[in-house]
């Protein structure tokens, strides 16, 4: 296959045009050393995931079906064996049974925390989703927020620069401080992910001042980007979503707690009832595919963030902020670009909807999608509906109009996202390459 055959297929097909073409294609051969270096990471966790499933003597009997209440169910356990090894922690709740990310994080915070304690958010306000669940959000009271059972809240934000504020936070701790909240990703916000790096040192001088405190980490979008997880820097809790990164693709549902063993059994509580806590929820045979897809999760990962990367190097070379930038370390699979108009958001995620294999046909519009403040716009043709790991883009509609995209199974499909992005956003006269 030849390179023009390629080019002569997407102008043919997808109307692109050459100019965008060569534009992506100049702009990939120039960060080639920085896309190779991204595999690196992925061949450390592949080895890793397949020593882990060695470890716990994975075998065809841990896919077969279980019903009911699940008992026995040793496909869940083995399951959960893995993903600790995998996670370095004492113990892992992995259940289809927890719907995203927001729920497995809900799941800590109510398991855990009790009347009378403080949650004090270290990374700035959390996500969207997650300032409903904690009650600041006003028209999410009386569902049960956790203010509303007694636990108090306040934040420290991040100084300009992204790093943590460490005079605040040690200023802001209490007797009352039960848990501290990191949000390892961006969310809808302009800064790099932390890093882990960062969360060592920041949970050490924490731990010099409340050595009892728990350090909580919303893990979304953040796995298999460095050489451990947050467990292994200190933290003693992680929450995350099964149709990000750890399902590779695959995994239909689903998502994790994992951390200290006393901790994630507070989890469980939460999840069914207590004295019942892990040992009942049958998996219906879904144990294959969470397992193929963590199998798979490290390669997917990384071809997801080869996509970021080249996201980043395309639109900051025609003029616009990114975030992080093309060689900044990277902590999520999530790539910021501030657009400035909301034209541009529209036309920049209804490209990344055309280039979906699924529903590829849809117009996506902002709406008011529950437990946000702004309408969102969301473009997401995937196989598993809201999965974060397949490409997509979303951004709240709302000044500086910045668009979040992550994803793609294959870089080959984020690439087609880029360039429709340039040559729809091109067709509109809302930018020039």
């Amino acid at each position: 296959m030849k390179k023009n055959d390629i080019k002569d297929y997407l102008e043919k097909d997808f109307s692109i045009s050459a100019e965008v073409i060569n534009f992506v294609e100049a702009v990939e051969n120039d960060i080639k050393a920085t896309l190779h270096d991204l595999d690196a990471m992925a061949e450390l966790h592949q080895y890793r995931v397949i020593k882990a499933m060695q470890r716990a003597g994975l075998g065809d009997r841990h896919f077969a079906v279980a019903t009911g209440y699940g008992y026995d169910d040793v496909g869940r356990e083995i399951v959960e064996k893995i993903y600790a090894e995998v996670f370095g922690a004492e113990d892992a709740l992995v259940r289809p049974h927890i719907s995203s990310g927001t729920h497995a994080i809900s799941l800590a915070l109510y398991g855990v925390l009790r009347p009378g304690d403080q949650l004090l958010a270290i990374t700035g306000a959390p996500y969207d989703t997650i300032r409903s669940v904690i009650g600041l959000v006003d028209k999410y009271q009386g569902q049960g927020t956790i203010k509303e059972y007694g636990v108090t809240y306040d934040q420290v934000e991040l100084r300009e620069d992204g790093s943590f504020d460490e005079a605040a936070i040690l200023a802001a701790m209490t007797p009352n401080t039960r848990m501290i909240y990191l949000q390892r990703s961006t969310g809808y916000s302009w800064r790099k992910a932390i890093t882990l790096e960062a969360m060592k040192k920041m949970i050490a001088k924490i731990r010099s001042v409340k050595p009892d405190v728990i350090v909580f980490a919303d893990n979304c979008y953040g796995e298999f980007l460095d050489h451990v997880e947050p467990v292994s820097v200190g933290v003693d809790l992680i929450a995350g979503s099964l149709i990000k990164n750890p399902g590779g693709g695959l995994a239909p549902t689903g998502g994790y707690v994992a951390g200290r063993s006393d901790l994630v059994h507070l989890a469980a509580c939460r999840l069914s009832a207590p004295g019942v806590a892990r040992e009942t929820g049958a998996t219906l045979g879904i144990n294959r595919t969470l397992l193929q897809g963590l199998f798979l999760a490290p390669t997917v990962v990384s071809q997801a963030i080869k996509s970021a990367v080249l996201l980043a190097a395309c639109y900051q070379k025609i003029g616009f902020d990114v975030c992080p930038e093309v060689t900044d370390y990277r902590s999520d699979i999530i790539q910021s670009v501030r657009l400035n108009t909301s034209e541009r958001v529209k036309t920049f995620c209804r490209a990344i909807q055309e280039a979906a294999p699924v529903d590829s046909h849809l117009t996506p519009e902002p709406w008011d999608m529950p437990g946000y403040s702004d309408p969102i716009i969301m473009a997401a043709g995937a196989f598993i509906q809201g999965s974060s790991i397949e490409l997509s883009a979303d951004a709240p509609m709302r000044e500086p109009y910045i668009v979040y995209f992550q994803g793609g199974l294959t870089h080959y499909h984020g690439k087609l996202g880029i360039l429709l992005s340039l040559q729809r956003l091109m067709d509109e006269k809302l930018i020039a390459i």
